[in-house]
């Protein structure tokens, strides 16, 4: 048996719990075993790939003699470009037939943003590699969405979230794991090459799924009768969407969060660099693989329990578990704690990896416009992201780093608040 059937969800899957999903696509063919591996060692080295642009960016540039400031602000134009991409990107999704040859050219261009970044570390080089994978990245999410919902419909959604984040927490603990090695024992910039290698295996992966099991196929079905030949969306979908109070507040609540946890490792990765340069990648390497063990131990429950518990109880413990963190990170800068505070970030990253793409599930069913409501909500990501890194990086460069992460956990608690006072329960009912 595989170790990480996580709990048989393959089994599950084999069954017939992946036809249950439309209810209405009898004749859908049931997704074999070797399209949801596929799909799961997909997400596996994806994980892999994106874990080279996270706080070993930030540890790169410092090594570069940049501030933090201009740290801030290359991260803040991706995530600029993200905010603008998102809906493009969903609606270029929904309206695809061939949905893994545009993953597979995103996942080509983000290896080509890895090798720009580690062989030219100069400002405007750097600046383009974030765009690109910025842009490359609004195409992924939603990519990945469909693949699974079209290989598994609503009903085993939620389950093969869970699947989904548990592959991709244990490749990214793995993969910095190996890139914490490699910039302690070679140089921080090989990180870099490494993570442009990593596009071989994905691709190999992506590969295995076949196009004749996933959308339209189910997703498709989950859409009403009228709307199953629908074009591109028009500005009255998308106004429509927009509508949607469960949606607006759902994306407000998503804003509030990225805000407040955008910048926090990548400021904390700085501060451990400018402390203790020597062991910085090994202990930004910590930082990543403890909150992954988290998520892949929890996210299989996560998925499980957003049926019998509902998404609120959930979003409730992932606002928590940040408003804690940020407050830990204000008080003490010791690498041992921070590393014992990156528990939290586990938990808050396992119920959101499922919640995010399940609560927009749960809002658009049979409307046929979830990979366009992803990009509403990746939107509003986009902004908490974007905003979050410029304005912590200049508190960070002009007030010091416990009124940067003190800062940080207020925001954490408006969206506390927000979520307790006006977020609804989406759980389907009689789920």
């Amino acid at each position: 048996m595989d170790p990480l059937d996580g709990g048989g969800f393959a089994g599950l899957a084999r069954t017939g719990l992946a036809r249950a999903a439309t209810g209405v696509g009898q004749h859908a063919p049931q997704a074999s075993r070797g399209s949801l591996r596929g799909l799961d060692w997909f997400t596996f080295f994806l994980a892999d790939i994106q874990t080279g642009f996270g706080p070993f960016v930030a540890v790169y540039l410092t090594t570069q003699s940049w501030s933090q400031g201009d740290i801030g602000l290359v991260l803040t134009m991706g995530g600029l470009v993200s905010l603008a991409g998102q809906i493009p990107g969903g609606a270029l999704v929904d309206a695809a037939r061939a949905e893994r040859f545009i993953t597979m050219v995103a996942v080509a261009a983000i290896s080509a943003s890895a090798v720009a970044i580690g062989g030219w570390p100069i400002f405007m080089v750097v600046m383009g590699a974030r765009v690109v994978h910025a842009a490359a990245s609004c195409v992924l999410g939603p990519a990945i969405a469909v693949l699974s919902l079209g290989l598994v419909g609503h009903a085993a959604l939620g389950e093969r979230l869970g699947r989904n984040a548990r592959f991709a927490s244990i490749g990214a603990g793995i993969a910095a794991l190996a890139m914490g090695g490699t910039g302690h024992f070679f140089s921080i910039q090989a990180v870099f090459f490494f993570t442009a290698v990593l596009v071989l295996p994905a691709l190999l992966a992506l590969a295995r799924i076949r196009k004749t099991e996933i959308a339209p196929l189910r997703a498709l079905q989950e859409r009403a009768p009228q709307e199953r030949e629908l074009p591109a969306p028009t500005k009255a979908t998308i106004a429509a969407l927009l509508r949607d109070r469960r949606l607006l507040i759902f994306a407000g609540c998503i804003v509030t969060f990225h805000l407040a946890n955008a910048a926090m490792l990548p400021l904390m990765s700085g501060l451990l660099t400018s402390r203790s340069a020597g062991l910085a990648t090994v202990w930004v390497a910590a930082c990543m693989i403890v909150p992954q063990l988290i998520v892949a131990a929890f996210c299989p429950l996560v998925g499980r329990k957003s049926e019998s518990w509902g998404r609120r109880p959930l979003l409730l413990i992932c606002f928590a578990a940040l408003l804690v963190r940020g407050v830990l990170f204000a008080l003490s800068s010791d690498p041992y704690l921070v590393v014992a505070a990156q528990t939290l970030d586990g938990i808050s990253a396992a119920v959101l990896a499922v919640m995010f793409p399940l609560i927009i599930a749960d809002i658009t069913r049979k409307t046929g416009r979830f990979n366009l409501a992803l990009g509403i909500v990746g939107s509003a990501m986009g902004i908490g992201a974007a905003l979050s890194t410029t304005l912590a990086g200049y508190a960070f460069d002009h007030f010091g780093s416990t009124v940067s992460f003190l800062g940080l956990a207020m925001v954490a608690g408006i969206g506390l608040l927000a979520v307790f006072l006006a977020m609804p329960e989406t759980r389907p009912q009689g789920a």
